[in-house]
């Protein structure tokens, strides 16, 4: 019997790039990964950011969180020493910000065809955070899904596609409705939650209990730490401990 893990995820959030690459690290350790089955779902952490902001993300950030330059500063340098560790670039001098509502309809539109989402959504982060590239821009969008050998026509179409439209809107009716406000979130078997970017040890541990749950073995605990890195609508927290981070604020 398989177990599923259902995963909500920005592009726009650092830490999800953080969390996704902890996990699959898990994953890639577990010895039953092979009867893992993963579900990414989209979650939007500014639906109000144009499809360009015209600014930095350092200036957006500020403006979005009423923070002073340095501290968002010194955020952004924690958020990059954090990716690095994981063998991640983040080049937040370069990051546009931009409305990733059509980068999410690129991965349901990849999901649709059966392509490699999580090789899709890695390219998408590297393009956001490392390259400087426009997330919102369809043109983009299109390289990145060619890349990724879907065909260029159809990608386009499928970014404005009323189903591929209908998935997107469904995952963030999902998140609001199971109470999900920062991400990365992760659910285990649509019963136990883990938030933020945990350090890989507890993505293996939650893997391991709720596999023994389901085949079964001994009961729960709870999964996860309670203050671990994530960015919700205010902005991504940075940790305040190694491996962890502090509840969004």
């Amino acid at each position: 019997m398989t177990i599923r893990i259902d995963i909500w995820s920005d592009i726009a959030c650092p830490w999800c790039r953080i969390g996704k690459a902890r996990f699959e690290s898990a994953l890639a350790r577990f010895a039953h990964r092979d009867e893992v089955e993963v579900a990414w779902h989209a979650f939007i952490l500014d639906p109000d950011l144009p499809v360009r902001y015209d600014g930095t993300e350092v200036e957006y950030l500020i403006e979005r969180k009423g923070m002073p330059r340095a501290q968002v500063e010194a955020m952004t340098q924690q958020i990059a020493r954090a990716g690095a560790g994981e063998g991640l670039d983040f080049d937040f001098d370069s990051v546009v910000p931009s409305s990733s509502l059509a980068a999410h309809a690129l991965l349901k539109y990849a999901e649709a065809t059966g392509a490699d989402i999580g090789a899709v959504e890695d390219a998408l982060f590297d393009a956001h955070f490392r390259d400087g590239e426009v997330i919102a821009d369809a043109d983009v969008l299109v390289r990145i899904g060619a890349a990724q050998r879907l065909d260029a026509g159809a990608v386009r179409a499928g970014l404005t596609d009323p189903t591929v439209v209908r998935a997107v809107q469904a995952d963030l009716a999902a998140a609001q409705q199971i109470g999900v406000s920062g991400v990365p979130f992760f659910v285990f078997e649509q019963k136990y939650g883990v938030s933020g970017a945990q350090p890989a040890e507890v993505f293996t541990q939650a893997l391991e209990q709720v596999w023994a749950e389901v085949h079964p073995q001994v009961g729960l605990t709870p999964l996860g730490e309670p203050d671990a890195a994530a960015c919700g609508p205010d902005g991504c927290a940075v940790p305040t401990r190694p491996d962890a981070g502090a509840e969004q604020s």
